[in-house]
């Protein structure tokens, strides 16, 4: 039975409800609410202004207060070794032979749903194999013929060892809620919707290549959405994905559209912020949520890879899997807060179904824990920053988080993710001086003489949005400019230093330079200038004599 507008909504996005006896808060550190107390502020403001604030200059705005490690890592695998202790091994050992034929049966459920979709889009896809995106709807027996692959779609299901599923709730029909969201933990969902729907889906352009894979997904009328397209094209892009997106929403010919709201897979203990997407249309979306009750074997696809998680479930007994579809949410009457307040009413519908927890992390953040795995560092969960809060307060990208994160790899971070002073600022050619250490300490909310990267990110995220920050750098550079080239030389930049009390060595210097010397000419252009301090607001405290006017004298 479709309801509309659940009953209480949320009120914003950073504060989701879980149920009536839950507060309104977020699972991690409750960096939902913004406003922290008067007194905790004045706290962390007095951190910095007993040794001086060296960012004073800039605003009264105090900078921001400490924050905890988050407790919570929605992208952890429970159970990420291979066997899992003796009954782990001992059910490997005998369902070995099983797993033979699972796999058997696996590679001919493929080899046929693959033969069947290839008869099915032959003559009707474009020469490169793609269906024609603007064009109409598959053709009646053309979708017949695909139930053939989705009953070897089912039997893939069967051979992973989910020999029933059980569902719970009913699809709503098309003409009702034409979009469909579900919570996304493995790469069973895609499967499991591929024979119960057959739905459109929005997948990347990169899936399209996959042997066998990328042929059954383009019957699907696939939406291709590159997520690493130049940022020239992205609004063009975004712009006919769209266009498209609503055509295949709003044609009853089409089939339903399927997305996965959360753009990436979790442990399902978690919801991680909802990409909007799906409701920017404007259309009914019937949320449906995933569970996999489990004991011993964690199926989430978190941090464990992909050939590890299909051999541990060819060797399990069974695996359990339950699906259950939740009534229609639909879309708010006021058209400007649709997007929002519409994702926010169907992630509080899915959570309270789920009795899980809302968190502001996001597809960033897996992508912030890929890299540090990819460098080899340890516990890359403490690097995770809450990408969705840090967008929404600070507008802050991924890509900038991206950028931040490969030079706090190159600072030598320790096992538990954390940088000290030393390693911070000789990564940019500077010792500890007095003015190097207040300038830390701005990072060091908590006072352990090391940041981490959420704390590194944030005080730089804070600090551009000052609102004396732009006209402070274009101020110092003007103020250290040579008037004839109008470009800062390295000798100038070495003079600027010393007003500062800053007294690097000479491969110091070099290096500072080159941070600065963006486009490597061999000097500072008002651009690279620019560029720099938007990359590193903090070096703005550097310049702070010459922008006053004064010189600085340290007084220890």
């Amino acid at each position: 039975m479709a309801t509309r507008n659940p009953s209480p909504s949320p009120t914003s996005l950073s504060t989701p409800l879980l149920s009536d006896s839950i507060a309104p808060v977020r699972a991690a550190n409750g960096h939902a609410n913004h406003a922290a107390s008067h007194h905790d502020d004045e706290a962390a403001a007095a951190s910095v202004s007993d040794g001086g604030d060296p960012f004073a200059f800039l605003s009264e705005d105090r900078p921001p207060r400490g924050r905890g490690a988050s407790p919570a890592d929605p992208f952890r695998n429970g159970t990420p070794a291979w066997g899992g202790g003796l009954y782990g091994w001992l059910r490997t050992l005998l369902c070995a032979p099983v797993a033979v034929v699972r796999l058997a049966l696996f590679g001919l459920a493929i080899a046929v749903g693959y033969a069947a979709t290839w008869v099915a889009l032959r003559g009707w896809a474009e020469t490169a194999g793609r269906p024609r995106e603007g064009g109409g709807p598959m053709p009646a027996w053309r979708r017949r013929l695909m139930w053939v692959t989705r009953i070897s779609a089912r039997c893939i299901l069967f051979s992973f060892g989910y020999h029933w599923i059980r569902r719970k709730g009913r699809p709503a029909p098309r003409e009702l809620a034409p979009i469909v969201v579900s919570n996304h933990i493995s790469y069973i969902e895609p499967i499991f919707f591929f024979y119960e729907l057959f739905p459109t889906i929005v997948s990347s352009e990169s899936h399209d290549a996959l042997p066998f894979v990328g042929t059954i997904i383009r019957a699907m009328q696939v939406i291709y959405v590159d997520r690493f397209s130049p940022a020239s094209r992205k609004a063009a892009v975004n712009e006919i994905k769209l266009m498209c997106f609503q055509r295949k929403a709003a044609c009853n010919s089409f089939p339903r559209v399927l997305l996965f709201p959360e753009g990436t897979t979790t442990n399902g203990r978690f919801l991680i912020s909802f990409q909007h997407g799906a409701f920017i249309p404007g259309y009914p979306v019937q949320p449906v949520v995933v569970r996999y009750p489990h004991v011993h074997f964690d199926q989430s696809w978190g941090n464990i890879s992909l050939g590890k998680l299909m051999f541990k479930m060819f060797t399990q007994f069974h695996n359990f899997m339950e699906v259950e579809y939740l009534p229609v949410v639909y879309p708010p009457e006021i058209k400007q807060q649709n997007a929002l307040h519409f994702a926010e009413n169907t992630s509080y519908a899915m959570a309270r179904a789920l009795n899980v927890l809302p968190t502001s992390y996001s597809y960033g953040d897996s992508m912030i824990m890929a890299r540090v795995v990819e460098a080899g560092k340890e516990n890359p969960s403490n690097y995770m920053v809450e990408m969705a809060w840090l967008k929404d307060i600070y507008g802050v990208s991924t890509a900038e988080a991206m950028e931040l994160l490969e030079h706090f790899l190159a600072m030598n971070p320790d096992s538990d993710g954390r940088v000290k002073a030393q390693d911070f600022w000789a990564h940019f050619g500077l010792d500890c001086s007095p003015l190097c250490k207040k300038i830390f300490l701005y990072f060091d909310f908590d006072n352990k003489e090391s940041i981490t990267f959420r704390q590194f990110l944030i005080g730089c995220s804070h600090l551009r949005k000052q609102p004396l920050f732009q006209s402070a750098c274009e101020t110092a550079f003007e103020k250290c400019r040579d008037p004839e080239t109008a470009d800062i030389s390295r000798a100038q930049l070495a003079d600027v230093l010393r007003l500062s009390m800053l007294l690097p060595s000479d491969d110091g210097m070099l290096k500072l330079f080159k941070t600065f010397d963006v486009d490597d000419d061999d000097k500072i252009s008002k651009d690279d200038f620019l560029t720099c301090l938007a990359r590193f607001p903090f070096m703005i405290a550097l310049f702070a004599a010459p922008i006053n006017g004064e010189v600085y004298i340290e007084i220890v």
